[in-house]
């Protein structure tokens, strides 16, 4: 990070850092069912927030790497650097910075617009990591606050470090191409399966935590651990945690990649991913009350994925082509579009 990078980083890390511990200490002190409508509520306002990042960029996309001031040569370098679909050949400093900017505000709604739709898969794993192991509603938000918590930490060594391998080794895309490619494909063969299930015993994370930890027998309220006899043990509770993150860990191993085929810069990807997870919480309580509406949406996402890993596959021939960012939101809008539609159109018939 050159000193610029690292002020602009510090600044966002803390501001990030206050609302989190604003909402533990001040918005999270009951445990309770959190109801659509506060769901609700909390996805417009994390959405809101997200957008006003967008139009920081859009004005001031500049701060992340070069601060309040820089040069027509820095723009050009970051943009060899990232590789960002843009040509700045015989313009001046501002219509240049102009272009730069827009760019990477395109870059990181279109990122953040991927981690949100894949995250609604995501969803769909808690949701079963919850009912398995018969986690009470009422302590839903609490594992999810932590669970946030720990992703972001966790996917700013995943992002930062495929970056350094990505800039080293720019054939790391085309395994990452593959990689989503096959996940899409075998997302589409098992769409419509009925026998995805969390088995509270086997899962190997349950089978690690057990045999590495004392384990208490039962939850025990929200706590994560519990002491008993002078004997620290940790809970049921503290076991979800630990497999609603290794399930994270899994869904990174997509979304993360996913979001490098719009932009290689690892700060717009960090970035949307952080937005994408610090509204996810509420938009797990919203998904769960309308699950069934989404009928169509392991199928869009399934194309999302194909879409992606091939834009991945043959991207050099597609910027040569003219194919930019606002191509990729365009052709994500369009599959996510048609997949809500078509879920709302052929709803799932409701059998006796």
């Amino acid at each position: 990070m050159n000193p610029n990078e690292l002020l602009f980083f510090s600044v966002f890390v803390t501001i990030i850092s206050g609302v989190l511990m604003l909402d533990l200490g001040v918005f999270d002190k009951r445990n309770h069912i959190v109801p659509f409508k506060e769901a609700l509520i909390y996805t417009i306002l994390w959405v809101s927030v997200s957008l006003s990042f967008y139009v920081l960029l859009i004005f001031h996309g500049e701060w992340i790497h070069m601060g309040g001031e820089g040069s027509l040569e820095e723009i050009r370098l970051l943009i060899a650097r990232y590789g960002h679909p843009i040509n700045i050949d015989g313009l001046d400093y501002s219509e240049a910075l102009r272009l730069y900017n827009n760019n990477l505000a395109l870059e990181f709604l279109t990122g953040y617009l991927i981690e949100k739709a894949l995250s609604v898969d995501n969803i769909f794993v808690m949701v079963m990591v919850f009912y398995a192991f018969r986690v009470e509603p009422r302590y839903y938000r609490r594992v999810l606050f932590w669970g946030i918590l720990a992703a972001i930490v966790l996917r700013f060594i995943f992002i930062f470090s495929a970056s350094a391998l990505i800039i080293r080794f720019e054939w790391v895309l085309f395994l990452f191409g593959l990689l989503l490619v096959y996940t899409g494909f075998k997302m589409f063969l098992t769409r419509n399966s009925k026998e995805e299930k969390i088995d509270v015993v086997t899962h190997p994370v349950v089978k690690f935590a057990s045999a590495h930890f004392p384990v208490y027998p039962t939850f025990v309220r929200h706590h994560f651990f519990v002491t008993d006899k002078g004997k620290r043990y940790i809970t049921p509770l503290f076991i979800v945690l630990l497999v609603i993150e290794f399930s994270d860990l899994i869904f990174a191993v997509d979304s993360i990649p996913a979001i490098f085929s719009v932009t290689k810069d690892p700060y717009v990807v960090f970035f949307s991913n952080v937005f994408a997870i610090l509204g996810l919480r509420a938009l797990f309580f919203m998904v769960v009350n309308v699950i069934d509406l989404f009928r169509y949406l392991k199928t869009g996402l399934a194309f999302l994925l194909v879409f992606i890993g091939i834009k991945m596959l043959v991207g050099h021939w597609l910027k040569e082509a003219g194919f930019t960012t606002a191509h990729s939101l365009y052709v994500i809008l369009f599959i996510l579009a048609t997949s809500i539609l078509a879920s709302i159109l052929f709803p799932l018939k409701k059998t006796d």
